[in-house]
């Protein structure tokens, strides 16, 4: 069965529009209320959000559907997405719910759900969901309706949960630190964090009004951070996206450093301090230098599918603790059971303060490969797989590579393009070879 509402996100879309309306958003509660009901007497979940004006209207909608099926609700006010699933684990609910669109402008909004683990649900739970709702409502009698309550230090036990992923021994002492929150869900926890680390914080991107949240700031626009580190004369820079859940990292030059640097970062400090690192999960759009970087080291490396959910799937299977993504995602399952924009920004900082250096002298060791991606407009019903020009284009661009490249040809799962991806250590070779197969795709 295919899913109609669930994403590989949770429930996304622009608010008004089905499906984040309130009618729906308080179906959904119930149905999910039920699902719960299956299993526990009486459920708890808690409910999060960041600081998008639509979550007031959508909370409340939230609240009275769970409440009306039976179950029990606790109220987090904005935190981050992360900071859900670590308070679902310790209150020991039976669901965390987020209301949250993530990176996205503030006009859309989202639902997303953690286990009581903290981990993102399967496909069967969301179908389970989604066959609830085409049922009838089954309202709880007035003697048998939740009960809502509010959680009010939330915040600040997701602070200390975030203080204690990083190493008793070390500080932030002597630290200048520019965080940009992105005007969303961490704008007062993130500068907590690493002040009360010891580093001497600026705080950028922590002003929100309901409408600026990612507005020309935080981990999808960080030239902002990039500004504020140079001004501010900083030793380095965080940007988090809305929910916190996306690192972007820059240096005291104004340097950004991406997920996939971030990843290899992680792996290498812990090889080298005689951990076992067994293996590291990252996706299809890796780059190839992080790759290449880590067998070199003896650790293994897989691709799962763009998507953080796919990567937490692929280091269950192989039961393995690092992996993430270009964006940012970045998950440390000995850390947290998602991925967590904070705890990610502490592990990066504890191995700079551990070793004593910067980023720059830590990743010397890696320099990405140019990548080169063109978007070919697929004709409906087109179906490039059979096309034989194509087919020739891509067996010759990879034997010209060999091992110094690779070949990326997949098509967009929301729009009808074809996607052609080159990656080469030599930049003019990767443009070349991308425009020949772009070219064969047209044809």
């Amino acid at each position: 069965m295919t899913r109609k509402y669930f994403g590989t996100d949770g429930i996304r879309g622009t608010v008004g529009i089905h499906p984040i309306t309130p009618d729906f958003v308080l179906r959904l509660a119930h149905a999910v209320g039920r699902v719960l009901k299956q299993k526990e007497a009486r459920p708890l979940v808690l409910i999060g959000k960041d600081t998008r004006i639509s979550g007031y209207m959508l909370e409340s909608a939230l609240e009275s559907g769970f409440n009306s099926a039976g179950v029990d609700v606790l109220l987090l006010g904005p935190v981050p997405t992360p900071a859900v699933a670590y308070l679902t684990r310790a209150q020991r609910a039976s669901l965390g719910v987020v209301i949250s669109a993530s990176h996205n402008p503030f006009a859309d909004n989202g639902i997303k759900f953690f286990s009581a683990q903290g981990a993102k649900l399967p496909d069967d739970w969301e179908l389970a969901v989604e066959a609830a709702i085409a049922e009838p409502r089954v309202w709880a009698d007035s003697a048998s309706l939740g009960r809502t309550k509010r959680l009010d230090d939330a915040a600040g036990r997701y602070i200390e949960f975030c203080k204690s992923t990083f190493d008793k021994e070390l500080s932030l002492k002597g630290l200048k630190i520019v965080v940009d929150a992105a005007h969303g869900a961490a704008y007062q926890i993130a500068p907590k964090v690493f002040h009360e680390l010891g580093a001497e914080v600026t705080a950028i991107g922590c002003s929100p009004d309901g409408l600026n949240i990612n507005d020309g700031c935080g981990a999808t626009h960080p030239e902002a951070l990039v500004e504020a580190v140079r001004q501010h004369q900083a030793d380095i820079g965080i940007a988090l996206d809305g929910d916190a859940d996306r690192l972007q990292v820059v240096d005291a030059q104004g340097r950004l450093y991406n997920g996939d640097e971030l990843l290899y970062l992680l792996a290498a400090e812990r090889l080298a301090r005689d951990e076992v690192v067994p293996g590291v999960v990252g996706t299809l759009m890796t780059n190839m230098a992080v790759e290449v970087a880590l067998k070199a080291k003896g650790c293994a490396f897989v691709r799962a599918k763009v998507g953080d959910r796919y990567v937490l799937e692929e280091l269950h299977r192989h039961h393995w603790l690092l992996g993430g993504e270009g964006s940012g995602h970045l998950l440390i399952l000995d850390r947290q059971a998602t991925g967590d924009a904070l705890v990610s920004a502490l592990q990066v900082l504890q191995a700079c303060v551990r070793g004593g250096k910067t980023l720059a002298q830590l990743l010397a060791g890696v320099e990405l490969f140019p990548q080169v991606l063109i978007n070919v407009r697929l004709q409906p019903g087109q179906d490039w797989k059979s096309n034989a020009t194509l087919q020739a284009a891509i067996s010759a661009a990879e034997a010209e590579l060999g091992e110094t490249g690779r070949v990326l040809i997949r098509a967009s799962g929301t729009e009808p393009l074809l996607r052609v991806m080159v990656e080469a250590r030599d930049a003019r070779q990767a443009k070349e070879l991308a425009e020949r197969m772009a070219e064969a795709a047209r044809g």
